[in-house]
């Protein structure tokens, strides 16, 4: 296995792609995005090993987001590869216009009930056209979690990691006798993956995320390959970090509503995270909803229409542990 970097100017970092090609056929996990500069470079990459696109079998994708699945289609279009990805996501991938207008209403949808202001919607909006792929798109066989590939005796084993998107999954293997895993994004070196707003399809996802990391902490996996920049050497330590940053997140949802008394999403989002531009007009009032609605269910937190208030005696727990709560940052 090797892993080939590929640039994106996103703030997570340059992607991976994940090339098995020491056997009988070429695999990938993840393509990168479908940008002109980074077909330049996987096809450079591939070129260095005596590999083409034409040469790739099978590629594996851990989810939609485009710069994870972006020149699936290409290649298939040029192979004939059979091109897996979760059940959830495999529409969304092959284009689906059903599935993407589902998602363009529903995100719709968030956008009044968070209180994102016209000017900023307008703003997101823009972006997420003129982010729209435009490149081919593939014809998708869908996997589930459990299951698991052969790829040059290697064997992919799919763990489904909902939370930041509906069928985020992880590809555990045994590589150089450790126990290994593709982590795509579910498990980041330095950032956190955005839970609420990068796939708003995701019912619950701060519980299906922490979920998820808790599987991997259990795990306790050798060496995560991470979507974006370096592994990961110690997985299940990370994923704790994770965990408890959004513990401390939430101590921070419930001191922006003992301070500023009941508000929207978007008035939390704004105390957490100050002014907001591009993709992180989703994503701020996405993890502040993905932490409100679960804190709601959790008693702490009230709903009443579109604004969230403390439940009775909160606002007095949080005065008898001021300053106990402030360690992490975020």
């Amino acid at each position: 296995m090797e892993r080939i970097s590929l640039s994106n100017s996103a703030f997570e970092g340059d992607n991976n792609a994940y090339l098995f090609a020491a056997g009988r056929e070429t695999a990938l996990i993840d393509t990168g995005d479908w940008m002109a500069t980074t077909r330049e470079q996987l096809e450079a990459a591939l070129s260095e090993r005596g590999l083409a696109f034409a040469d790739v079998d099978r590629i594996f994708l851990t989810h939609w987001h485009h710069d994870h699945c972006g020149l699936a289609g290409e290649i298939q279009a040029e192979s004939g590869a059979e091109v897996y990805a979760h059940a959830a996501d495999a529409a969304l991938i092959e284009g689906d216009e059903d599935a993407w207008d589902a998602m363009y209403d529903r995100q719709k949808r968030y956008f009044e009930e968070w209180g994102i202001p016209e000017p900023k919607q307008d703003t997101l909006l823009e972006f997420m056209v003129n982010s729209e792929a435009t490149t081919e798109t593939p014809t998708v066989t869908p996997f589930e979690d459990g299951e698991t590939f052969s790829v040059n005796g290697t064997d992919l084993e799919v763990v489904h990691t909902s939370g930041h998107a509906a069928g985020l999954s992880m590809f555990e293997a045994a590589l150089e006798g450790e126990r290994q895993v593709f982590s795509g994004d579910a498990l980041l070196p330095v950032y956190t993956p955005n839970v609420g707003g990068a796939d708003v399809r995701v019912d619950r996802p701060l519980e299906k995320y922490l979920r998820a990391l808790q599987g991997i902490v259990d795990a306790d996996y050798d060496r995560a390959w991470s979507g974006h920049r370096d592994p990961i050497d110690d997985p299940a330590g990370r994923a704790q970090y994770i965990i408890d940053h959004h513990e401390e997140r939430s101590w921070r949802v419930l001191d922006a509503l003992d301070r500023l008394g009941p508000c929207d999403t978007w008035t939390v989002s704004a105390d957490l995270f100050g002014e907001l531009d591009s993709i992180h007009i989703l994503h701020g009032p996405g993890e502040s909803y993905a932490h409100l609605e679960h804190l709601e269910r959790e008693g702490t937190v009230v709903r009443e229409g579109a604004e969230y208030r403390l439940a009775e005696g909160v606002s007095d727990e949080l005065a008898a542990i001021e300053g106990e709560r402030w360690d992490l940052e975020y």
